[in-house]
């Protein structure tokens, strides 16, 4: 029986037939069901009366004879039971059908029975893609590939000539690299060598086409097929080639032809296919939100994904419409509306692009689809999809004020050259002094003051904060409009008598001229700051920015002008690194800081050439038995002259040296091999975990690099903190760690319990453990409320099967109030501290102290 009140949350949509019927009648794709036993049609969608030209009421209770043409039919019908009988889903590349008015059309199809309760077959599932069009395209290709065949190899592709009488083959140094072989190498070149290297389920297919060939059937071949690279993987080929001399019998004994690598190719069609294939899981997981709105009550039913879109909670189940109207854009709101009304009126469609306000004052994008319906009981309904495309049309928009700006100053250019000169020294965008002008005044200060010992000057380095973002968002000119707007703000602050330059994208530095009082200049710079913070208008909307300043203050006989400027721009540095919207002096301390860093950043470099980096390891033990079942990789520099450093000293500067992938890997590489050794040793350790940075999961290197590894699935694992990233990851990292989970390497989540993960974040991520920070275990052996709590978050690690480990376990105690809570695995000092390799087997041979481990701690080891 429909159960109404289920039907009204977002998530059961996805359960009911009606839902999954408008689903499937709105999806472009093809989709008919026919009946097991006369293969008669019962369900055709939209889209196959679109593309046959038949209507829906003549396919019901007809078969493919009653439809199409004999020769046709009798193809279909025999696939049919082909796929009846064998219960598997088959794929079809590519059939050929004869329509009523777009005349023979090429489909890809995917055919699969639906089984009743006694997995017999009942239904046959028939979805259909019309790709004439592409295939037509791909025909035209291979008639240009002839005339250019010989121009092939300059062009990146791998020629091949067949001398078919001597079976041998002539392969280009293109062809050779394309398959991992060294250009000079030599490459058996028979036949039977190369039909060895093809893919065992596409050789008799490959060799088919080579025989017809050969025997001149046909004059022209075009293969798909896998290959085996010389490392052992398979890539796709795509080969063209044609005969270009015959014998007297016409059969050809010499052909010349093309390949391609498209396995970057195959893998998008196969995830395309994947998708097709999985239209409900798809749905759930897209960036796709579906809605259904009753028209008589105003309610609108949102899945998660809208929620999340439009920034409402996800638990909310049932939306008015005079809450979506309030979240559609002013400027928007009026298009919109009489679109709608007009949509409904019409029982039409509903396409429309707009904007939202969210709760949280962000405007985004929305692109709306929808279909007017009536459901069982006549109610008017609409049913469709938001997808939140802004990034799209910001990209769009930004690539269009980018072609105008770059038209526009191409002209300005032409028209400017006689002024250039004249102009050099000065910013053409403010009209304030440039670097050179600059550069001028602070050196005939110095030159005019050098025997004048109470004078001096003062700079006052200046960055704004957050200007990339109004660039990014609204475009260049409105960041032109902030600079014009913060080069005036700076003129009236400074007054008359001190100069204001703008000396970079968005750096302006002002020079106080006889002006060396921290006082005055401390109280110059917070009024800056001040003005430059409040907001700026622009074409409806408020801009907002922040400043970071820096100053450094040069008095007496000898002034320096280039020591002045460095000395301000390292306390800029100073500032943007304490938390921007700040000022900051120039000090010794400081330069002693910044050359300490220097000195750290150098040592750095040196020993990740001496590989000095090196991994410690804490065990992991089993919460009830308290028998070691892991190890956390944790990174040491052994450093030369200082001993072993812990993270703390070294890991910021490493991540501003962008070094930090280079040491997870060396780390990675080096724990790959301890664990290998200590399991042909019979240690009990199962696996590894390692920490890895968040900015290597941008790294689009990360995945091929870690294939290179060949890591064993199950035996290591990555550990990210939850406070970084969880809820902020973009289709980049999202897609990494989807490869990763393929390879089998685990994904556990650091700190759990500090940050603000969403449910939805976890489910996405969906990581093989959790670790409780330790802030949480710490006294959870005399506080029953932490017991609680602790209590509660291993119920949802249970809940989601994801396993849950206890960290910064000092005592036996806390030991045993985490095992009878139901933690599944323990870390800390009350088992092992962190240690190198050698002794961590001690240690698990019984030879070691069970406290032995370095003096640095759990804690700042995982940092």
């Amino acid at each position: 029986m429909f159960d109404a009140k289920a039907a009204r949350q977002p998530d059961v949509l996805y359960l009911t037939t009606d839902f999954l019927s408008k689903v499937i009648e709105n999806i472009p794709a093809t989709i008919g069901v026919k009946e097991a036993t006369g293969l008669r049609f019962v369900l055709v969608n939209r889209a196959g009366e679109e593309l046959t030209g038949v209507a829906r009421e003549e396919f019901l209770g007809k078969n493919d004879f009653d439809l199409f043409p004999e020769d046709q039919a009798a193809q279909f019908v025999a696939r049919d039971r082909e796929v009846l009988a064998s219960g598997e889903m088959l794929v079809i590349a590519e059939e050929q059908i004869s329509t009523r008015h777009k005349g023979l059309r090429t489909l890809r199809t995917v055919k699969m029975p639906i089984l009743d309760e006694a997995n017999k077959p009942q239904y046959l599932l028939v979805m259909s893609q019309d790709v004439t069009d592409q295939k037509q395209s791909e025909a035209a290709l291979g008639a240009s590939e002839k005339r250019w065949a010989f121009a092939l190899e300059n062009a990146g592709k791998g020629v091949w000539e067949a001398d078919i009488a001597n079976n041998s083959v002539f392969y280009s140094p293109m062809w050779k690299r394309m398959r991992g072989f060294d250009v000079d190498e030599e490459v058996d070149s028979s036949v039977a060598a190369w039909l060895q290297r093809v893919h065992p389920a596409d050789r008799g297919r490959v060799q088919d086409t080579v025989a017809r060939q050969n025997s001149g059937e046909i004059p022209h071949n075009a293969l798909e097929y896998r290959e085996r690279h010389r490392d052992g993987h398979y890539i796709w080929i795509s080969s063209t080639g044609a005969a270009d001399a015959w014998a007297p019998d016409g059969s050809p004994i010499r052909m010349i032809g093309t390949d391609t690598d498209i396995t970057q190719k195959k893998l998008q069609e196969q995830q395309l296919q994947d998708l097709t294939h999985r239209l409900e899981i798809a749905l759930r997981v897209s960036r796709i939100g579906v809605f259904e709105g009753n028209l008589e009550t105003g309610e609108l039913f949102w899945d998660k994904r809208i929620l999340e879109i439009f920034g409402m909670s996800s638990e909310r189940r049932v939306i008015t419409a005079t809450e979506w109207e309030r979240a559609v854009h002013p400027e928007d709101a009026p298009r919109i509306l009489l679109a709608l009304a007009q949509s409904v009126a019409d029982q039409s469609t509903f396409r429309e692009r707009y904007r939202i306000v969210r709760p949280d004052g962000e405007i985004r994008t929305i692109a709306a689809d929808a279909a007017f319906f009536r459901d069982a009981d006549g109610t008017p309904k609409l049913i469709g999809v938001n997808a939140d495309v802004t990034e799209e049309v910001a990209l769009s928009e930004s690539l269009r004020m980018a072609n105008f700006l770059a038209e526009a100053r191409n002209a300005e250019l032409e028209s400017a050259k006689a002024r250039i000169e004249s102009q050099s020294l000065h910013d053409a965008l403010t009209g304030l002094p440039n670097r050179r002008y600059l550069d001028e005044i602070i050196a005939r200060f110095a030159e005019k003051n050098q025997d004048s010992p109470q004078s001096g000057l003062a700079i006052l380095h200046i960055d704004l904060d957050r200007f990339k973002q109004i660039n990014d968002t609204l475009g260049h000119t409105a960041g032109d409009a902030v600079l014009k707007h913060v080069a005036k703000l700076l003129s009236e602050a400074v007054g008359v008598g001190h100069f204001v330059a703008r000396v970079g994208g968005d750096e302006f530095v002002i020079v106080c001229l006889n002006q060396t009082d921290p006082q005055k200049l401390s109280a110059l710079a917070d009024r800056i700051i001040a003005s430059v913070q409040m907001p700026i208008p622009y074409e409806g909307h408020f801009c907002r920015i922040g400043a970071s300043v820096g100053i450094a203050i040069e008095s007496g006989s000898r002034i320096d002008p280039a020591r002045v400027l460095i000395n301000g721009d390292m306390a800029l540095y100073r500032a943007k690194g304490h938390g921007r919207n700040r000022h900051e002096f120039f000090s010794k301390a400081l330069q002693e800081e910044l050359e300490s860093n220097k000195r750290i950043a150098d040592d750095i470099l040196r020993g990740i050439e001496q590989m000095e980096f090196v991994p410690y390891y804490q065990p992991l033990v089993d919460a009830h038995t308290h028998e070691p079942v892991g190890a956390e990789a944790l990174v040491r520099w052994r450093h030369p002259t200082e001993g072993i450093l812990p993270p703390g000293r070294f890991l910021k500067i490493a991540e501003d040296l962008n070094v930090l992938a280079r040491i997870d890997r060396d780390i990675l590489t080096t724990a790959i091999g301890d664990l290998a050794r200590w399991q042909s040793q019979g240690l009990p350790i199962g696996s590894v975990s390692v920490n890895v940075s968040f900015r290597r999961l941008s790294d689009e290197d990360l995945v091929p690099s870690l294939r290179k590894l060949k890591i064993q699935p199950g035996t290591i694992s990555f550990e990210f903190l939850e406070s970084i990233f969880l809820d902020e990851f973009d289709d980049r990292v999202a897609w990494n760690i989807d490869a990763i989970k393929e390879m089998g390497i685990g994904i556990d989540v650091d700190d759990f319990g500090t940050g603000h993960t969403s449910f939805v974040s976890l489910l996405r991520l969906m990581p093989r453990r959790f670790k409780i920070d330790r802030q949480l275990i710490e006294p959870v052996a005399t506080s029953q409320g932490q017991q609680r709590l602790v209590a509660s978050i291993v119920d949802i690690g249970r809940t989601l099967g994801i396993k849950v480990v206890a960290e910064g376990v000092e005592t036996m105690e806390q030991a045993r109030v985490l095992s009878e809570i139901g933690c599944d695995f323990l870390q800390g000092y009350a088992f092992a501290r962190p240690m190198p390799a050698r002794q961590l087997e001690d240690w698990l041979r019984g030879a070691a102290p069970r406290t032995i481990g370095d003096r640095h701690g759990s804690r700042a080891a995982s940092q």
